[in-house]
């Protein structure tokens, strides 16, 4: 379970799709985020092609993947979190109000593109 895991983090950290000849990027800021406790915190996540959904994930120090939002548009909140999607600028934001310990994790991104499965195909990222 823990390789599955392994490699669906490896597939979502950053997805390249192909539709009609343009590349899907997604870009996450910043690319470590240092949370103090009591302190607020966000991440926002860029991407260049139209979307149907954002998925943000939280990784523990143990290795232990966790959903936090699957959202197509506007905003979802859950406790102290808050994902918001603005489809039109092409980007997706996380919150995390007064941080807790329990909060030192990685936070990352994955955007589920609009393509159909004729024109489009996952690449994983070289870099």
């Amino acid at each position: 379970m823990k390789m599955q895991r392994g490699v669906l983090l490896g597939f979502l950290w950053m997805q390249i799709c192909w539709v009609r000849r343009a590349q899907m990027k997604v870009e996450q800021s910043p690319q470590v985020l240092n949370l103090q406790e009591g302190m607020s915190s966000s991440l926002l996540c860029n991407y260049s092609l139209s979307m149907t959904s954002i998925q943000w994930f939280q990784q523990n120090p143990g290795g232990q993947l966790i959903s936090l939002f699957y959202i197509a548009s506007g905003v979802q909140q859950n406790g102290r979190m808050k994902s918001t999607v603005n489809s039109k600028e092409r980007y997706s934001q996380l919150f995390i109000r007064d941080s807790q310990p329990g909060d030192s994790a990685s936070y990352f991104c994955a955007v589920e593109a609009q393509c159909s499965p004729d024109t489009c195909s996952l690449h994983m990222n070289d870099s």
